[in-house]
């Protein structure tokens, strides 16, 4: 997810889908192209559009050496990145198979936010941009993944109200994908949030840790070669935290951007 928050008032994050979503990972071919419509963009568990729908689109390369590389884009809400209206998405990977059954993929992944500044919203000058390392094991249809903050997580710092940086923030995950048939799949996912970093004057309800766990559920239906219609549910715990995030727009809005939240998603390939 990302997450950037108010110190002096209320906090705001808007962090992450399970990728269920997000088209972070290699494709079977050497060039693929995805769009797609959804009713709320997910994050981690935490929405990204401030529970509005999103359009989205990317592209993969695969080399069958084991090198992956793409992009993926999606509008997001201006309440939650001042100034901005997308999310840009660059990543790059390695894996091999190592039998059968195990294999695994280290890489890096850029999340960019053209446009969007905290000074936007009146703040100090702050870019939203993060760069996070990322490696991930593979066993049959369950993979774990870690992926770890190369710089501070999502414009989360001591400006902000927090008693350091977030540069080393972390996010496990684990995910799963089982086919029922030949038209029906079924995605689960589990992860946890783990900050470097805490409030330094903690919210009225004595909340001061950001960190969370999210979990969710996606159950997907091949309607064709090329389009695919998906329906999920996430859960993300510390509403302490999250229950009342405040717009950067204006202080009086708020939104639970976590809890528990559905979506639906048309999604083509090419």
């Amino acid at each position: 997810m990302k997450l950037r928050y108010l110190a002096a008032a209320t906090a705001f994050l808007s962090l992450g889908c399970a990728p269920v979503v997000r088209a972070d990972d290699a494709s079977a071919g050497p060039v693929t192209g995805n769009v797609a419509v959804t009713s709320d963009y997910m994050f981690r568990g935490l929405t990204q559009s401030w529970g509005h729908p999103a359009i989205q689109s990317g592209a993969d390369y695969a080399n069958p050496n084991g090198f992956a590389a793409g992009f993926w884009g999606s509008s997001i809400s201006e309440r939650s990145y001042p100034g901005g209206a997308m999310e840009l998405d660059l990543y790059a990977s390695y894996g091999r198979a190592i039998n059968s059954d195990w294999s695994w993929r280290a890489g890096i992944y850029g999340y960019v936010y053209p446009g969007a500044n905290l000074d936007q919203a009146g703040l100090p000058s702050r870019s939203l941009n993060t760069a996070e390392a990322n490696v991930a094991l593979s066993w049959k249809l369950f993979t774990l993944k870690y992926n770890r903050s190369l710089t501070d997580y999502f414009g989360v710092d001591v400006e902000q109200g927090y008693r350091s940086d977030s540069t080393g923030t972390g996010y496990l995950q684990l995910d799963a994908t089982f086919p029922l048939d030949d038209a029906w799949s079924l995605a689960l996912h589990a992860g946890q949030t783990r900050y470097t970093t805490t409030l330094m004057t903690p919210l009225a309800n004595g909340a001061h840790d950001p960190g969370y766990s999210d979990f969710g559920a996606t159950l997907k239906y091949q309607m064709a070669a090329h389009w695919s219609l998906s329906a999920g549910v996430t859960y993300a715990t510390n509403a302490d935290f999250y229950r009342r995030t405040s717009s950067f727009l204006d202080a009086g809005d708020t939104r639970n951007v976590g809890g528990s939240r559905g979506f639906v998603m048309l999604q083509g390939s090419f």
